[in-house]
């Protein structure tokens, strides 16, 4: 199953052990009707601990799915179940908030939804967590140092009227004239290459959306954002 992380950073400072304090038994519930159906919706923390120097947690929230059925329509509530990661790195602390890329029928929960909600219980505001970019130049740094590592470039902030973005891939990688050509009218904006010391595929955006495509061990996909793509987060 293909696995989604997101990077957020801490604007502002917070002890890893003040965080767990906080997020430790967090629950709370908004009541919900349907019909003659009543029951709670739950958001909650669960599983949280200390590993280390990094904090992990699951991030678990009820929710109604709707779906059509003989021409009306039958809700029923589902809950969503997403891991994050809290993590000191470099004088900074970042989260990382993963989730499969498909809702297998089920309403995902957006990784931002979960930096915000984080956000508001650890600060009583949102605003607190954002996001984080890599450059263009460290992308296009990543790519040019083992340039057939790459399987797939997109290309935003286009000059040309009309195209939005440009990509390259297959044959088209090995055209350096071409890939200069488009660097001239566009930034990187992701980049799908092969982590061969790893042996996996990854794609990062600049807005550090990772999306690994090989079936591996979710703990090895967690390690390479904290020791791979951390020290790449301008």
């Amino acid at each position: 199953m293909v696995l989604v992380a997101k990077i957020f950073e801490f604007k502002e400072p917070i002890e890893l052990s003040i965080a767990a304090k906080k997020l430790k038994d967090f629950s709370e519930e908004e009541p919900y009707e349907s019909g003659d159906k009543r029951t709670k919706l739950t958001t909650e923390i669960l599983d949280l601990k200390m590993d280390g120097e990094v904090l992990r947690g699951i991030f678990s929230r009820d929710f109604v799915l709707s779906r059509y059925y003989k021409r009306g329509l039958v809700e029923t509530v589902v809950t969503e179940e997403v891991p994050f990661l809290i993590k000191r790195s470099g004088g900074r602390t970042f989260l990382v908030v993963l989730a499969p890329s498909k809702a297998r029928g089920v309403k995902k929960l957006l990784t931002n939804y979960v930096a915000n909600k984080l956000s508001e219980i650890l600060f009583i505001k949102t605003g607190a967590i954002v996001e984080v970019k890599i450059t263009h130049e460290t992308l296009k740094e990543l790519h040019e140092s083992n340039p057939r590592a790459t399987k797939l470039i997109w290309f935003d902030e286009v000059d040309l009227p009309d195209i939005g973005k440009l990509a390259l891939a297959g044959s088209g990688l090995a055209d350096t004239k071409l890939y200069h050509e488009y660097l001239k009218h566009g930034k990187i904006w992701y980049c799908v290459f092969e982590v061969q010391k790893r042996g996996f595929t990854v794609g990062i955006t600049r807005n550090c959306v990772v999306t690994l495509f090989t079936q591996i061990d979710p703990e090895e996909f967690i390690n390479y954002i904290m020791n791979d793509v951390l020290p790449l987060i301008s």
